[in-house]
């Protein structure tokens, strides 16, 4: 029976995963067939290298399909003799398990010219495309890995060159060649150069933009779900299941994988959840989704990396999460530019957001940690946590109550700025030690601002939405209420939280609470 599967390569015959089929024919009939060079640039686990094996494969019908790898090939880069040997046995090796005929084999296996490696190479590939029978394509994987050398640009260069020629009919070279990678040539050329001589004149301009998406869409998640349920007869509403994982990963692969992966193999049988059919609903996405955001697992360690890497990174992303600031996309921006690459931010709306619900929260939980230590509001939510949570139930008014008395006793009297920009963040620190370990919790990013931020929290099979919010005046509070009776109504709850700060003098502080129809809204004024 099939699996699901987080490792690097999806194999359709052993794996459930989104069928594919489609992109590949489009990637062959916009890319290939039109003899373009590009390089497939996306962030880590995001299923390039199961996207290259596909379209090799599809490749093959027409083409001879050379895929080579510089992963684990290190001591190619030691000189330029060693680079163009380890490039010539890698290509040889795929010759043949392509079946190319003997005399062209041995022709490419010749001898290299020790003085002139580069040139050698560059005639044994016009040798090689002159003579095949069909066209070959080039598939470069984990190209990266040679990031920091030279020998790697000189080599893309020489294709470049011959592909410059070829258009203009003065050579033979490869149909196409397709670099995959999570760094672009662009960055490859900056990691090389000196600080003083950072350029942007690329070994690659002559490569066609990649514009294909690689994310899944909820419908695409819900082909996969479909064929597992055809398997397991779980009664899951599929569609509902494909919207729900699709709004926590924002279709990036890996996490639609590990979410599935884990309801699968991890959450079915517990008490929780004794059998598929109980662990395919909602409260198993959530479950699997908090499951996945506490895993230290690479992709997130190495975004953690990249932000100590990179300050200006986590500022922006800080300011963004915590202060509700709109920062502007600019593509040429290097830093913005570089995490989107990683596939850490998106655009919005010309607005820079984290790209999925799964990296804000593991980003959240970062960002708290650097606080945590001796931190006075965790401790007090620590000690307090046992009047909060009753029969397994989260009391959430209490919580509320008593941060309210925290919050008057340890930050009442910070200036209004200091407590503009953190507010929300000391609320976070405090309801993260109270949740942790069972609960969970997301900020819901299209209502977020740096007036309110909405934080919906998942309990034991129990959702709660709370607005923080800075109080600007009469107006902007009512037209805030109209917007989170609405937002009760789609997250179909009866109840809805207020955490409102004030500061004018005259303020009065406590409880409120109003009702429109059905739906009540709680507000707790500090």
């Amino acid at each position: 029976m099939k699996k699901f599967n987080t490792a690097v390569v999806c194999n359709p015959k052993k794996h459930y995963m989104v069928d594919l089929t489609e992109r590949v024919e489009r990637i062959i009939k916009n890319y290939v067939e039109p003899g373009n060079y590009f390089a497939i640039n996306r962030g880590r686990q995001y299923g390039k290298t199961t996207t290259l094996c596909l379209l090799a494969e599809k490749l093959r019908e027409k083409y001879v399909c050379l895929q080579i790898s510089f992963e684990g090939c290190e001591e190619m880069f030691q000189s330029d003799y060693a680079f163009v040997s380890g490039v010539i046995d890698l290509i040889e090796e795929q010759l043949e398990l392509e079946s190319v005929p003997d005399h062209l084999i041995e022709r490419w296996k010749n001898e290299i010219d020790t003085d002139l490696p580069f040139q050698t190479l560059g005639k044994r590939i016009t040798e090689l495309c002159r003579f095949s029978e069909r066209p070959i394509v080039l598939m470069i994987d984990e190209v990266d890995r040679a990031s920091n050398n030279q020998r790697m640009l000189s080599f893309l260069e020489m294709l470049r060159d011959k592909y410059i020629k070829r258009e203009s009919g003065r050579t033979w070279t490869f149909q196409s060649v397709i670099l995959a990678g999570v760094y672009d040539i662009k960055n490859l050329k900056l990691k090389i150069r000196s600080e003083e001589s950072h350029q942007y004149n690329s070994p690659w301009n002559v490569a066609v933009r990649f514009k294909e998406d690689l994310s899944f869409s909820s419908d695409e998640i819900v082909g996969m779900l479909s064929e597992y349920e055809r398997d397991y007869h779980t009664g899951m509403n599929v569609q509902e299941m494909a919207d729900l994982i699709y709004e926590y990963t924002s279709g990036y692969p890996v996490l639609v994988s590990g979410i599935c992966k884990h309801i699968d193999e991890n959450l079915t049988g517990t008490s929780a959840f004794p059998d598929r059919a109980a662990a395919w609903v909602p409260e198993g996405v959530a479950e699997a989704a908090k499951s996945i955001e506490h895993e230290n697992q690479p992709l997130f360690e190495d975004m953690i990396k990249q932000l100590k890497d990179f300050p200006q990174l986590k500022d922006i992303i800080r300011r963004i999460l915590f202060e509700g600031e709109s920062i502007a996309f600019n593509a040429y921006n290097e830093v913005l530019s570089l995490a989107k690459m990683f596939d850490y931010i998106k655009s919005a709306n010309g607005r820079v957001a984290v790209s999925n619900r799964i990296f804000e929260v593991v980003l959240y939980d970062y960002f708290l940690s650097e606080d945590e230590t001796g931190n006075i509001t965790k401790k007090d939510a620590e000690l307090n946590k046992s009047q909060f949570i009753v029969d397994g139930r989260l009391d959430m008014e209490a919580l509320l109550r008593k941060f309210a008395e925290h919050y008057a006793y340890v930050y009442a009297d910070n200036d209004q700025k200091f407590i503009e920009k953190y507010a929300r963040k000391i609320f976070l620190m405090y309801l993260k030690p109270v949740i942790n370990g069972t609960g969970n919790y997301y900020i819901e990013a299209q209502t977020r601002d740096e007036k309110k931020t909405d934080i919906i929290v998942d309990y034991h099979a129990e959702q709660f939405l709370i607005e923080t919010k800075i109080w600007y005046g009469q107006k902007y509070n009512e037209e805030g209420e109209k917007q989170l009776y609405g937002y009760l109504d789609r997250l179909k709850l009866k109840k809805g939280y207020m955490l409102t700060f004030r500061f004018n003098k005259d303020k009065k502080t406590g409880v409120q609470e109003r009702r429109d129809g059905e739906k009540t809204l709680w507000e707790i004024i500090v």
